[in-house]
């Protein structure tokens, strides 16, 4: 290589003429995304979910840079999750079929409760919407209906009951319940459950569950259960 390209390769970038999005943020920077749709995509492999309602700052960036931050999350093998009109967006696996991908993001195993409060949460949001109002459970609702599977020879009451409160809490640190202001003991349910779970899931669910509060086997133990 003459030395005039080693001048020219090595010649630093006039920043006043560059584009914003190719601007280096750092030193070393190699980035082309701008400093906003950096948060954004950050923000979104942090998880757990974006809500138009607690990040208005975050949702618009989302809207503006979505085709972007898709052909981003797409080299890692993930794809966006995003209902505009519920205004929620996640990332999860993309599914690649038969070629063998590495898995980025954690996968949370859910208990047998876990899946009952979900479930129960999904049907409460469902039955707003149709009222056209927020979606407002309170804790003691919450624990009235997991105590509905709580097996009638169990005897250790107070494991199960920290069961419940760890299901309630799970669901908290990952955003799907979010307390109201000024109104202890109540939260709203997070419309990303809308997505997590579709109308096939729920049913055989349901189904499950029924069976189980009748008095069928369940195939898995309380401490088990997967989804």
């Amino acid at each position: 290589m003459h030395k005039q390209d080693e001048y020219i390769a090595d010649a630093p970038v006039d920043e006043d003429n560059a584009d914003d999005s190719r601007r280096a943020l750092y030193q070393g920077d190699r980035g082309e995304l701008p400093l906003e749709a950096r948060r954004l995509l950050t923000h979104l492999l942090s998880g757990p979910s974006l809500d138009a309602q607690r990040h208005s700052k975050l949702w618009p960036v989302l809207l503006r840079y979505r085709e972007l931050v898709q052909s981003r999350l797409a080299d890692l093998f993930l794809e966006l999750v995003l209902d505009a009109e519920a205004g929620v967006a996640f990332v999860r696996q993309a599914d690649t079929g038969e070629l063998d991908t590495p898995v980025l993001l954690r996968r949370s195993p859910l208990t047998f409760l876990d899946s009952v409060l979900l479930l129960y949460l999904r049907q409460a949001l469902a039955a707003a919407e149709l009222r056209g109002e927020r979606a407002v459970v309170s804790v003691a609702e919450l624990l009235d209906h997991l105590q509905l599977y709580e097996q009638s020879l169990n005897t250790d009451h107070a494991g199960f009951a920290r069961r419940c409160q760890a299901a309630i809490e799970k669901a908290k640190k990952n955003s799907l319940l979010t307390a109201i202001k000024h109104n202890e003991g109540r939260f709203e349910i997070s419309p990303t459950l809308k997505l997590l779970f579709g109308a096939e899931q729920v049913a055989a669910l349901i189904r499950i569950y029924q069976q189980t509060r009748e008095g069928g086997v369940l195939d898995l133990p309380d401490d088990e259960a997967e989804s």
